[in-house]
């Protein structure tokens, strides 16, 4: 292929995808204001423009510019449409290829000639190049996707297919969506566009209650109910196509935005529960990965952060009025309308006469330009939530901002609000009582001698391992701590399930964090190491617990009874740890274990549902790494006045093993850690 010729094949090329690209940046502009002054009303609308605006680029103005000119409209005299055919020309094509008929280069040329010739090429290559790479990643993703679940098994009875069904029934949705469960570690998701499959992670049911489970999959029965996998794949050729183009990509974003705050308004419209909801998607998000396709739609999209106080925030969004539908019609119609009509134009001089007739005498040229800022909405439309300080954020957990800046119309109905803190107290720990303590309590939160590092791992619920990014302070500083709410506040948490008092309590102390230590941070994933529990070649030791048991000389709560539920955990002297659970679940000896023992993740492979009676003892060593057990040479539970015997007992791991029958195996998996992003010592009050 001559100089010439492949000159001639990229050149046209290039120059129809800058027209393109600037056509369609105008359209994804116009789009993007209509959202702004739709902010109001229901995100389904929203996702529509977004979507409009990413199928755009899929269709060049072009195409409708030739239908147009096929149509054969030639009754308008020609002199009167000449002149606008032209400047309309000049419009449509800003960056037109100019004398494309250029005969054959000379034979010799410089070697900026040179490149400058086959720059055009060059810039050619490299899009298709990078398209076939980006297909190329995203095709080893959809297999890895694939071969984990065809690995999986297909679920034809029992808890979540029951759920599943139920659910089908309200979400309107003909044909039956097959359930599997796999043991690949995803958040649970929809594969699949015209035959979609649900899958779930294996001991998924384990971890949430059957209103957490039902929330989830009602909001992943919107996904199938709305298409959202067809859509999202549309919009993934649109970003191979364009993957150059930071504007594809945002939308992409704004796609995914808008698409979950769709499913979760539906969620809680069928009646579901904020604080049930919110709490499942957390633990999704704690507990499994997120999709690493948009075509495969879970429950963790979008800004998690935004999304949670949307969801306890339970806004109703607003139905379009007659007058906004019939704006967006018109727009649509007049989107449609404009490159066809030009066509039309494009085509009636060479039907009606010569075009040498006429353009001879003009001279193409713009009559008037005006430029006016948009106006996306009318004084009051905008809704804003403003933070007392700048900069000040929990992600992606809860926004402490939504307590601050309310608008009117919520200060008035103070019901939707979240309980908060209103009296805080925070001093250096300076009184020589060396008692550790940390606890919540009907109207507050108390600690003595807390490190910061204590603090963010009971508010975020991470092992120390997963939290990066601290300064030297945030384990050498120890405080006091003492919260307190307000009657009404602590009336309502009282009203609360266990599960979701856990989850309001520690987004309380999140925003107690941002406020009075100026804590930001954020979430991304990590290779770590975890441990598996799984049940040793003996079988469980485990005594199990039954409804009703009681504990007449068991452990003793501060009101003075012996529930179900508590736990002892502790170091003592002569090096032996011991942990005594009294009618406890799995999911509570799992995070005793992984939180304040072990410091890294434990997933359970056990089985095992009930809740159990045990005792733990063992030796304490390297692999007790929990914060209670970092420090025991200088701890005063531990330090002993004469010498005392070195206790003899096993090792963790070996322990775990001989008492309760339960094994401990190491894994590497990715996880989830936080890394602060800022933070500060409180000022003493």
């Amino acid at each position: 292929m001559t100089l010439v010729s492949i000159e001639a094949f990229s050149a046209p090329i290039l120059t129809a995808l800058t027209n393109h690209l600037w056509q369609s940046t105008l359209f994804a502009g116009t789009a993007w204001l209509l959202t702004l002054t739709l902010r109001k009303n229901r995100p389904e609308t929203r996702y529509g423009l977004w979507l409009i605006a990413s199928v755009k680029f899929l269709f060049p103005f072009s195409l409708l510019v030739s239908l147009g000119s096929h149509l054969g409209w030639s009754k308008a005299p020609a002199s009167t449409l000449a002149r606008l055919f032209v400047d309309m020309q000049e419009m449509s094509q800003p960056f037109a290829l100019v004398n494309p008929s250029r005969p054959a280069a000379p034979a010799a040329l410089t070697w900026l000639e040179l490149g400058a010739r086959l720059l055009p090429t060059l810039l050619v290559s490299v899009w298709f190049c990078g398209g076939a790479v980006v297909l190329f990643i995203w095709s080893l993703r959809w297999r890895q996707i694939h071969i984990a679940l065809s690995r999986g098994k297909a679920v034809t009875s029992g808890r979540e297919f029951e759920a599943l069904r139920r659910r089908e029934g309200g979400a309107g949705i003909a044909r039956q969506v097959n359930l599997i469960v796999s043991s690949l570690a995803l958040e649970p998701g929809v594969l699949g566009i015209f035959r979609p499959v649900l899958f779930l992670p294996k001991g998924i049911s384990d971890r949430l209650t059957d209103a957490q489970l039902d929330a989830i999959l009602a909001h992943e029965l919107c996904h199938v109910r709305r298409r959202d996998n067809l859509a999202a794949t549309v919009h993934m050729v649109v970003e191979a196509l364009f993957w150059f183009y930071p504007l594809a990509r945002w939308i992409g974003t704004r796609l995914v935005e808008e698409r979950e705050r769709a499913c979760d308004e539906e969620v809680l419209r069928t009646g579901n529960d904020p604080h049930v909801y919110a709490e499942g998607i957390l633990k999704v998000c704690n507990f499994y990965l997120k999709s690493p396709l948009a075509c495969v739609t879970g429950v963790t999209g979008s800004s998690l952060k935004k999304r949670i106080e949307a969801i306890m925030s339970h806004r109703v969004s607003v139905n379009l009025s007659l007058a906004k539908r019939l704006f967006l019609s018109a727009m649509a119609a007049l989107a449609v309308a404009s490159p066809v009509v030009f066509g039309l134009l494009n085509a009636t001089p060479g039907r009606a006469q010569s075009q040498s007739q006429y353009t001879g005498s003009i001279v193409p040229g713009f009559e008037g330009v005006t430029v006016k800022a948009g106006r996306p909405g009318e004084p009051g439309a905008v809704f804003r939530i403003k933070p007392d300080k700048p900069g000040v954020g929990v992600t992606p957990s809860f926004k402490p901002e939504m307590f601050a800046g309310r608008t009117p119309s919520e200060t008035e109905n103070t019901d939707t609000l979240a309980p908060v803190y209103e009296v805080v107290s925070i001093k250096p720990h300076t009184s020589g009582d060396e008692l550790f303590k940390m606890m919540f309590d009907n109207d507050g939160f108390s600690a003595s001698m807390v490190t910061l590092r204590m603090l963010i791992r009971t508010a975020y619920g991470v092992e120390d391992s997963r939290i990066f990014g601290a300064p030297n302070w945030l384990d050498s500083e120890k405080y006091d701590v003492e919260a307190r709410m307000e009657n009404s506040a602590a009336n309502r948490l009282a009203e609360m399930s266990e599960n979701q008092l856990n989850v309001e309590r520690r987004r309380m102390l999140q925003a107690l964090l941002a406020d009075r230590f100026n804590l930001t941070l954020h979430r991304q994933t990590a290779q770590l190491g975890v441990f598996v529990l799984v049940a040793a070649v003996n079988g469980p030791r485990l005594h199990e617990a039954k409804l009703g048991d009681t504990y007449p000389n068991g452990l003793k709560d501060p009101e003075g009874g012996s529930p179900a539920g508590m736990f002892r955990l502790g170091s003592f002297r002569g090096g032996r740890g011991e942990l005594i659970g009294q009618g406890l679940s799995m999911a509570k000896l799992l995070r005793l274990l992984s939180e304040n023992i072990l410091n890294r993740s434990v997933i359970d492979n056990t089985g095992l549902t009930g809740n159990y009676d045990f005792t733990l003892e063992w030796k304490i060593g390297d692999e007790s790494q929990g914060p209670m057990f970092r420090e025991t040479g200088d701890h005063p539970q531990v330090a002993a006045s004469t010498p005392l015997s070195e206790f003899s007992g096993s090792s963790f791991f070996n322990a775990i093993q001989e008492q309760l029958g339960l094994k401990l195996e190491s894994q590497s998996t990715p996880g989830v850690v936080l890394v602060i992003d800022h933070v500060e010592k409180p000022s003493e009050n």
